[in-house]
């Protein structure tokens, strides 16, 4: 367990007629500012692990770096309430000299260049897979989502994320914020060289349009989610040929787009 994300907390516990004076497990909270080339960019509310992972996969998210050859040095330092994470990059790595500077991003949204600049108007290239997965592999793929998270487990305060193949998960993530999980998949990804396309992108979290524009810009073909998509992020899964499904819950689950990709035979 990442016991760095955990706190002990003394509470009152009241159940029925009797009261208890206890400890319990609590999510932590971080600060945490990522400072491009010695100009800072944003400051993250997050959960204080694999910060380094953290900061790469949101400067890829946000196409301020394009792949792993512009990051020459990453470093996070700081203590339990804060951290720095300074990562140099070539020069001519993706908009760094567009990067807007200082601005603070709170663990419930709202993010940063994709925010300002619209969904709707970001350039997408179409998304080409031949990946097919079966309503069976689906749910036993959720399954071990569930059971990766110790952490939700112990405190119920984080959304989880993972990239996975059909059969099993090959990178996993936990943070307070659903758009951190996915930011630290793909940054782990890009740190490690490992591929995501012809993968699937299973999330906790609402998946919003910035989650599919997300998840559409390192070509992976299909997100998977226990939660709802809105209706922004349907059109752009559709649009993105991204097969989007939601409500994986037991045994039922809602197929949005380009359901060819799910087999849903009987035997």
């Amino acid at each position: 367990m990442k016991e760095i994300m955990i706190e002990k907390v003394p509470i009152l516990r009241i159940v029925s007629s009797d009261r208890s004076a206890v400890e319990d497990a609590v999510v932590r909270e971080h600060s945490a500012t990522i400072v491009l080339n010695d100009r800072e960019v944003v400051t993250l509310m997050c959960s204080p692990a694999d910060l380094e992972y953290l900061a790469a996969g949101f400067l890829l998210s946000e196409g301020l770096i394009k792949d792993r050859d512009d990051i020459i040095t990453t470093k996070a330092t700081g203590n339990r309430q804060r951290s720095t994470v300074r990562v140099k990059v070539k020069e001519s790595a993706g908009s760094v000299k567009e990067a807007p500077s200082g601005r603070i991003i709170a663990s419930s949204g709202g993010r940063g260049m994709a925010a300002d600049t619209g969904a709707v108007s970001r350039e997408r290239v179409r998304i080409e897979s031949r990946l097919r997965i079966s309503v069976p592999e689906i749910i036993a793929l959720m399954e071990r989502f569930h059971q990766s998270s110790l952490v939700f487990t112990t405190t119920g305060g984080v959304h989880s994320a993972a990239l996975c193949s059909a059969e099993d998960i090959i990178v996993f993530s936990d943070d307070i914020g659903r758009h951190n999980t996915i930011d630290r998949v793909f940054g782990e990804c890009l740190m490690r060289g490992i591929a995501t396309s012809d993968r699937l992108v299973v999330t906790s979290g609402r998946v919003s349009s910035e989650i599919v524009l997300r998840v559409a810009g390192r070509d992976v073909p299909v997100i998977i989610s226990i939660s709802a998509p809105t209706d922004l992020a349907v059109r752009i899964a559709d649009s993105s040929g991204m097969t989007l499904v939601g409500f994986v819950r037991g045994g039922r689950m809602n197929i949005y787009t380009h359901e060819e990709r799910i087999d849903t035979s009987v035997d």
